[in-house]
């Protein structure tokens, strides 16, 4: 039973996800064997027709994706400062992601 979407949980982010999609998630380990990644937390899903609402996960859902690459992100400055006091601070970050492809949404019975 294939539904068409589904809301996933990772990294404390919900994203809405369809079976193709590549996506950049929070940083997450690369697999052991091979590179199927399974999610577990899903909090919705649905297709043209039906929808279904988890309180707070539907149980019997998993989304399962493809590890594709780890990375950074393009940098962000951040700069602090305070007029007449000499005070100025200069850093800079780049937050880390993993590239997943959605293969496909699993409905156990």
């Amino acid at each position: 039973m294939n539904k068409e979407f589904a809301v996933i949980k990772t990294g404390g982010k919900q994203y809405l996800v369809t079976p193709g999609q590549r996506m950049k998630i929070e940083k997450i380990l690369q697999p052991k064997e091979g590179n199927e990644v399974i999610f577990d937390k899903v909090l919705a899903v649905g297709d043209e027709k039906n929808f279904t609402l988890g309180h707070p996960t539907v149980g019997t859902v998993r989304v399962k994706a493809e590890w594709i690459r780890e990375g950074k992100g393009k940098k962000v400055t951040i700069f602090k400062y305070h007029s007449k006091t000499r005070y100025r601070k200069k850093k800079g970050h780049r937050q880390p992601f993993t590239e997943v492809l959605i293969k496909e949404i699993i409905a156990s019975p």
